[in-house]
């Protein structure tokens, strides 16, 4: 079957799952999401932040896709993807609560652009392209946008979704021909994209002694 048909069905399947399956929500508070979103600062707030152990740079959010935000949180807390961390963190958060981090995070999510850096790898072309976009930019919001993302995490992330730590109706299929090299090269061609996505960018502000 054809890439494009395949992703094409894919979406289809993603967006019946969750039409049937999810219940309504209120649009994400991204007002309350700032102030929810204090408890993930503490990795997700600092420039090249890394996760301990496997070691790799810890995710930038700002910019990302809200979609993509509530099923990652969603996937953590339920134990689909499997992070120690994530997963107490996102135990004690309601639906809602998600939708408004995923809301504030979000933020002016990044539009698709006409320029691309440099030269798609054959795998980009290939398996990436469809979904999002030669510029990273995913093409719609329950695919991550993967524009300026650290290409160390975007490699981690490959790896898990090849290797079965990461749970997906779509990703695994595509992962079984990639070798390890081109897992990198995906990685590093995505992560010079722009505009990327970045670092939470609220002020840090440091109290007086009164």
């Amino acid at each position: 079957m054809p890439l494009s048909r395949r992703c094409t069905l894919g979406i289809l399947f993603v967006s019946l799952v969750l039409g049937t399956a999810t219940p309504a929500l209120a649009a994400g508070d991204a007002a309350n999401g700032k102030v929810l979103s204090y408890t993930c600062l503490g990795c997700h707030g600092i420039d090249n932040y890394k996760n301990v152990y496997p070691t790799y740079s810890v995710p930038e959010l700002y910019g990302q896709h809200a979609a993509y935000l509530v099923a990652a949180l969603k996937e953590y807390r339920s134990g689909e993807r499997s992070h120690a961390t994530m997963h107490m963190q996102a135990a004690s958060l309601s639906d809602q609560d998600i939708e408004d981090i995923a809301a504030y995070f979000a933020g002016s999510e990044l539009k698709p652009t006409k320029a691309t850096v440099g030269t798609p790898p054959p795998k980009v072309a290939q398996l990436c392209v469809a979904c999002h976009g030669a510029d990273g930019v995913g093409i719609m919001g329950d695919y991550p946008t993967l524009a300026g993302q650290h290409a160390d995490y975007l490699a981690r992330a490959l790896d898990e979704y090849k290797h079965g730590d990461r749970k997906n109706a779509v990703m695994p299929s595509f992962m079984t021909a990639v070798s390890e090299a081109e897992i990198q090269e995906i990685a590093d061609y995505y992560s010079h994209q722009t505009p990327p996505l970045r670092t939470e960018p609220r002020r840090v502000t440091i109290l007086s002694a009164q």
